[in-house]
């Protein structure tokens, strides 16, 4: 990158992440995880994080406590157009910088609107100030580049708040700003996901083997998350020889996955894309019968890339006519036992594969909530099936939590019994 500093190592960071939106109940700050991966991958300790508001005195009492703490700093958010997006002016401030105008990028801005037969807004010339001195990272998914400053012997980096714009402009300035720590420590980690057990289970398997990794001559951090419908176990390790630390986490990963057994799914790999593969791997195609997780399960199997090699097609029915006219469920079996029973899974599982020609057939019925259930079957009674040509497979689950939970984890519930019936 012409003109840039030099490639320098680092060894503590502060995120930050600003916008008022992430301090209320609909807006998540992922981005800090990426940052983390990132940071960790140079050996680069983050010592905290936060999240700040849309307000200028907040944003720079953090600023500066983040440059008291830490040589390197990130923040991601506040560079759009509008008035309250304010961290280029906050930097410009604790940093004690003017702001320019640059040319160049209101020239990308407005080419970027004239490509959709727009004309650009005058607010979005605020992109286009640039505190003195920061080199300007290009962003080919947006209108606000990230920025790059020098501060003395700190780093200070400036990113956009979507995630699919401030990924690959991190990817883009960990290079060409920062390497390795040189000679210090590199952590690396491991992932394992598991299904089909609770956390606390799965936790009282692993306990010996936390202690014996805790007391190796390379120690392994272990630490276990519930997330929906799945468990995950994180595994690391740090050592200023990397292939060493890697030994040690993979050595660990290893003894995780045969004391847990077919309740692991992967090291990494969503669920979706575990099945997808064993699907591809015999040249199979899927289609999906779907009632209360309303397309939920064919949406999750072709959001994989690459999903065409498999996936089929989906049906959602959520009457009881839909399931006759679509899947040939016979009137007297829904009227014997109930749209949400064995006999109708197993149908309209059935019912599907013919239907598409497929080699497998899934179906999920059920009752999500938070109404429509009863003493026999309440409210989280869901049934699954799975139809191949060897034969059929299916459960009856009582799940718990909300109508969102309910429906996802009746998505991975059926695609895990594919994933099993299938030797995955």
């Amino acid at each position: 990158m012409p003109g840039s500093p030099p490639v320098r190592p680092f060894e503590r960071a502060v995120i930050l992440a600003v916008g008022s939106e992430l301090l209320g109940p609909q807006r998540l700050d992922t981005n800090s995880l990426a940052m983390t991966a990132a940071l960790n991958e140079r050996g680069i300790d983050v010592l905290w994080k936060a999240v700040g508001a849309d307000e200028p005195e907040s944003l720079a009492r953090l600023l500066a406590r983040a440059l008291a703490d830490a040589d390197l700093v990130l923040m991601c958010g506040g560079l759009g157009p509008t008035d309250d997006d304010l961290t280029r002016d906050v930097v410009a401030r604790v940093l004690h910088r003017s702001l320019r105008e640059d040319r160049a990028i209101i020239e990308a801005i407005a080419q970027r609107f004239a490509a959709r037969g727009w004309e650009m807004p005058a607010n979005n010339r605020r992109q286009a100030q640039v505190p003195a001195g920061a080199v300007v990272l290009p962003n080919a998914r947006g209108t606000a580049p990230g920025l790059w400053l020098e501060h003395g012997e700190q780093g200070v980096l400036l990113l956009p708040g979507p995630p699919r714009e401030m990924v690959p402009l991190l990817a883009q300035a960990m290079t060409a700003f920062v390497e390795p720590r040189a000679g210090g420590r590199r952590m690396v980690r491991r992932v394992l996901r598991m299904t089909g057990r609770g956390e606390s289970l799965i936790d009282e398997v692993l306990q010996p083997l936390y202690r014996a990794w805790a007391a190796a001559a390379l120690p392994v951090r272990a630490t276990i998350l519930a997330a929906m419908g799945q468990i995950e176990l994180h595994l690391s390790a740090v050592d200023v020889d990397a292939g060493r630390a890697e030994a040690a986490v993979d050595a660990a990963l290893a003894e995780a996955r045969a004391a847990i057994g077919r309740d692991v799914f992967s090291t990494g790999e969503s669920l979706e894309a575990v099945v997808g593969e064993l699907l591809a791997s015999r040249e199979w195609r899927v289609a999906v019968a779907e009632s209360c997780t309303g397309g939920l399960v064919a949406e999750r199997l072709t959001a994989v890339p690459g999903a065409s090699r498999y996936f089929e097609q989906g049906v959602v029915t959520y009457s009881n006519a839909a399931k006759t006219q679509w899947l040939g469920v016979e009137p007297a079996l829904l009227a014997e036992h109930g749209a949400v029973s064995d006999p109708v899974a197993r149908a309209m599982a059935a019912g599907v594969r013919a239907r598409a020609g497929s080699e497998v057939g899934l179906a999920v019925t059920g009752i999500a909530g938070p109404d429509g259930g009863t003493s026999a079957k309440p409210v989280g009674t869901v049934v699954i099936a799975v139809a191949l040509p060897e034969g059929m497979s299916s459960r009856t689950l009582q799940l718990t939590g909300d109508r969102e939970q309910v429906r996802f984890q009746s998505s991975q519930a059926v695609l895990d019994l594919l994933r099993r019936t299938l030797g995955g």
